[in-house]
Parts: C-alpha cells; sequence; structure tokens
C-alpha cells in the first residue's frame, strides 16, 4: 500500500473512532437498557432477560399447575429463556453496528479477538489473504 492510500486509511480509520468515540455514552446508556420478554407458545411461561441474556425474571400462570410435569416445565422454560435471550441479542446487535465496520462486526459480536486481529491486519497491509 502506498503512502496516499496509507493516509487515506488512517484518515477512515480516525473518523470511525471518532463516531465511536462520540456516540458511547448514549450507546452504554442504550445496552444498560436492552431487555427482552418473551412468552412461551402456550402463554404459561414469560421470561425477561437483560442486555446479555442473563434472566431477570420468570413468570408463571396459575394454570400451568394443572398440568403437573416437571421435564416438560423445564422444557418450556429453558425455551423460553433462549427466545428471549435472541431477542435481547438482536437489539443489542442493532444498537452496536453503526460504531463496527461490517467486515469486523461478527467477530465483535462473537468476541472473536483472533476474528478482530485478523481483519486489522488485513486492512492494514492490505493483503486479502492474510
Amino acid at each position: 500500500m502506498d503512502t496516499q492510500g496509507l493516509r487515506a486509511r488512517a484518515d477512515e480509520l480516525m473518523g470511525q473512532f471518532e463516531r465511536m468515540r462520540s456516540g458511547l455514552g448514549d450507546l452504554q446508556q442504550k445496552l444498560r437498557a436492552v431487555s427482552a420478554t418473551v412468552a412461551s407458545d402456550d402463554g404459561l411461561v414469560k421470561a425477561t432477560v437483560g442486555p446479555r441474556g442473563q434472566v431477570i425474571r420468570v413468570e408463571f400462570d396459575p394454570r400451568i399447575y394443572r398440568r403437573p410435569n416437571s421435564k416438560e416445565l423445564s422444557t418450556t422454560v429453558t425455551e423460553t429463556i433462549r427466545r428471549a435471550t435472541e431477542k435481547a441479542m438482536a437489539e443489542v446487535e442493532e444498537l452496536c453496528r453503526p460504531f463496527v465496520p461490517d467486515s469486523q462486526f461478527q467477530a465483535y459480536m462473537e468476541h472473536d479477538l483472533e476474528g478482530i486481529f485478523r481483519q486489522l491486519d488485513r486492512d492494514l497491509t492490505g493483503d486479502e489473504d492474510r
């Protein structure tokens, strides 16, 4: 990559950095506020999770006690929490997307440091085979 190309890439990276820095406080506040609530298909279980999928609340409809089946209940609770987590993570991804380049987005969301550094190396050297 020539000097002019390196300068253009450095300017692009600085622009990304400035955008990220200027919106970081607002992003953090929005991320902390993320929660998702999902009801089971039968409506007897409701799960609420936070931005990292942590369980905040599980609610049971009183009708659930008419069919005492612990295995079925366990499966329903697990599936409902999984769906709530997917919903919360989709919201987190949507909030973060403007701050991370498309080429690195999936690696960031999966906490794939090797992928992040591999992409940075490609960006800096211009070598797509790296």
